[in-house]
């Protein structure tokens, strides 16, 4: 399994996971033609998604929805009250694939968990992506605090996508913005600063920790370097200092990474489930998964 962050900030956010036949684009904040021409970038046929999973309704993660989806019948996995907001702005007809916060289903080779996060949408979610071999790839985007849940659903991910918005002096001294607005940001509903993203890696590291990359970074109120070396610190002190540490931009997609260090499982060329030769496209289905789970509603957007 691997995964690409195609764009991180507040002017848009997506990324990609992959596993064998199955791939998934998480938010679509940008343009629909940005939008694919990131995803060519990374070798990634717009036409091929498996479905778009969404994290939460505001315009940065959904953006470039509507547009993108007008030309292709891609399932859109979507929590029920996040889809209510949206629906009024995603026209024509949408193969919804309704959850609950908390819910787990899969998609092809790809378990995907959801689970809360406290932020100012509706519903915000976070996801563990989960390959066929156990590799675990945690995504949190948008997210004001840590939180046990939070804690308990990214403990012993492989890898992580987390958000690191801001750097506490940075955002004091910054004279662009309202004392109100600081106070959202910086509120248990809003955005994580470094040290909070810091010491939310440090509680969730495990032997297995391979990758940290961190996103959603402020363009006034940080630099991709303060944020590095404050989470490198923190992997330091954990006695880590072989983790990776990044930082995903707005501009230019990253590359896909591996979601495990090379040579993790002992089955790692069979990470996900490879169809037989004669298969084509996206695999609809595979059941391997170890608990019953329940699976996505499809519906229509006139179906409600």
């Amino acid at each position: 399994m691997e995964f690409s962050i195609l764009a991180s900030g507040s002017a848009g956010n997506c990324a990609v996971v992959r596993c064998g036949f199955t791939t998934l684009l998480v938010d679509a904040g940008l343009s629909a033609r940005q939008l694919v021409r990131r995803l060519e970038i990374c070798g990634v046929d717009p036409d091929s998604l498996s479905g778009v999973v969404l994290t939460h309704e505001h315009g940065d993660h959904t953006a470039g929805l509507d547009v993108f989806l007008r030309k292709r019948a891609i399932p859109v996995y979507c929590e029920l009250r996040t889809r209510a907001v949206l629906a009024p702005s995603v026209r024509g007809e949408v193969r919804w694939n309704l959850f609950e916060n908390g819910d787990r289903f899969q998609v092809g080779e790809i378990e995907v968990s959801s689970f809360s996060i406290p932020h100012d949408a509706v519903e915000p979610l976070g996801f563990v992506f989960r390959g066929r071999n156990g590799a675990r790839f945690g995504l949190v985007s948008d997210i004001g605090k840590p939180t046990n849940l939070v804690r308990h659903h990214l403990s012993g991910v492989d890898s992580v996508f987390v958000e690191a918005n801001y750097d506490d002096l940075l955002l004091q001294n910054d004279t662009k913005r309202p004392w109100a607005t600081k106070q959202r940001i910086s509120g248990d509903h809003g955005h994580l600063s470094n040290a909070q993203a810091a010491s939310l890696v440090a509680d969730i590291a495990r032997d297995n920790l391979h990758r940290v990359v961190l996103g959603h970074l402020s363009r006034d109120c940080n630099q991709p370097d303060i944020a590095i070396r404050t989470v490198r610190e923190a992997l330091r002190q954990l006695g880590r200092p072989d983790v990776i540490v990044e930082c995903a931009g707005q501009e230019e997609p990253l590359p896909f990474y591996p979601v495990c260090r090379p040579g993790a499982f002992a089955d790692e060329d069979e990470d996900c489930f490879l169809a037989p030769e004669s298969s084509v496209g996206p695999v609809p289905g595979v059941d391997w998964a170890p608990l019953p789970m329940w699976s996505a509603q499809q519906t229509s957007l006139f179906d409600v």
